[in-house]
């Protein structure tokens, strides 16, 4: 794990090698086995309490929210806004059935004192599901930026907050509202934490990398192994990471094939006509232009197409055309303190973006940032190869790392 701190002080570069896991393990080696039944036994125990509330987010919009809070004490505490990422997105911010990691956040601050408010994005309802696809296929970026200052605005008005200790987290495309809800807001916002930080322009340069960059260099550096320039078409057929350029005929018509269905023949004979190498793809010729192609039908402004995953086409504009986060964080008041989290196998926003915000910090003189990132871990903060982010629980030590950073500064 990599520490970058700065706060009044030279930079600070800190090196950590499973220390935790060491003094953890020594503990453990030394303790009973009872302290686990003990553990167990008191599992049901209630240290978590929950409100439900509706938001009104304007013009007849309105969305669901839940306010955890600790199961003892009248406060007030702190407070904490989650902001989501980007796509179809609940207040769990969920994933599968069994990964949600804003349910996990939540609930691991609220246990440690935190009151915290999480809510649905507009059109949104439990477990993914669209329920208003007029309000989804209208959204924009500036709704979702003023949607989480109404949300900011609920959570210091509940009777058991203190509205003078609110900190907001983000993650993903979070990372571009919460700084801008801050910067509109520097006397209310106390704190605000990055998770899986973006830099640049979401849809110019991160769907760019997600869609063209990453996926030529998995093809050059993994599927390649002889390195050739050529990738098999039976390898990218059962990979998941680009079998959809093999079974995606828009991407591969490149001599205005009408069929619906493009065979593999086609793409081989395409192959063929290039390179002489049957049964083989150039990954510079041919590759990178059909991924480029795709990346193009992604983002093209057809007011009839929406993606549950990407978003829906005014969405896309309106991201498109805001300041990159890297031009704008500078203006973050440096009374409120910032800390980024980044995994570096992250295959989304990768660990360059994080760099990028701490350098930018770093030069408009921002007195207290923090950066810390996380050797193999994904953009949901779980273990994960470099090319492609798994699913699973948020690691322990990011956990532990957000409470302690929130709690140090909400003093």
């Amino acid at each position: 794990m990599l520490l970058l701190r700065f706060k009044r002080e030279p930079l600070i570069v800190l090196g950590i090698f499973f220390g935790t896991f060491l003094i953890l393990s020594s503990y453990l080696s030394s303790s009973s086995s009872s302290v686990f039944h003990d553990a167990w036994a008191q599992s049901d125990i209630q240290t978590v309490k929950y409100r439900n509330l509706t938001l009104d987010l304007g013009n007849g919009v309105k969305t669901n929210a839940q306010i955890s809070y600790p199961a003892i004490g009248k406060g007030p505490f702190p407070g904490v806004l989650l902001v989501p990422g980007s796509g179809a997105t609940d207040m769990n911010s969920t994933l599968n059935k069994d990964v949600k990691p804003f349910w996990e956040i939540a609930n691991y601050l609220s246990e440690r004192g935190f009151e915290v408010l999480r809510y649905d994005k507009r059109g949104i309802g439990p477990n993914l599901t669209i329920q208003d696809s007029n309000v989804w296929g209208n959204m924009t970026v500036t709704d979702l930026i003023n949607d989480a200052e109404k949300a900011l605005n609920v959570l210091s008005e509940q009777p058991d907050v203190d509205p003078k200790n609110m900190s907001i987290v983000g993650h993903s495309e979070g990372t571009i509202i919460v700084p801008q809800v801050a910067i509109d807001n520097p006397t209310k916002v106390k704190n605000i934490v990055l998770m899986g930080a973006v830099a640049q322009n979401l849809i110019k340069d991160i769907l760019h990398y997600q869609v063209v960059d990453l996926r030529s260099n998995y093809a050059s550096e993994v599927l390649d192994v002889n390195r050739t320039g050529f990738v098999s078409i039976d390898q990218m057929a059962s990979d998941p990471l680009l079998d959809d350029v093999v079974v995606n005929s828009s991407l591969l018509n490149t001599h205005s094939v009408t069929n619906s269905t493009l065979t593999k023949d086609t793409v081989e004979n395409e192959s063929r006509n290039q390179s002489n190498n049957s049964g083989h793809i150039n990954i510079n010729i041919q590759l990178k232009p059909l991924l480029l192609k795709e990346y193009e039908s992604k983002i093209a402004f057809n007011l009839a197409k929406c993606d549950k995953i990407i978003g829906c086409p005014l969405w896309i504009k309106s991201e498109a055309d805001l300041e990159p986060n890297l031009s704008t964080i500078g203006n973050v008041s440096k009374s409120i303190p910032i800390l980024i989290l980044q995994g570096e196998h992250d295959s989304a926003t990768p660990l360059e973006q994080g760099l990028l915000l701490h350098q930018r910090l770093d030069e408009v003189n921002h007195p207290d940032h923090t950066l810390i990132t996380y050797p193999n871990l994904g953009h949901f903060f779980y273990p994960s190869s470099k090319w492609q982010n798994g699913l699973g629980p948020v690691d322990p030590q990011v956990l532990a790392d957000l409470y302690s950073w929130l709690e140090s500064k909400s003093r």
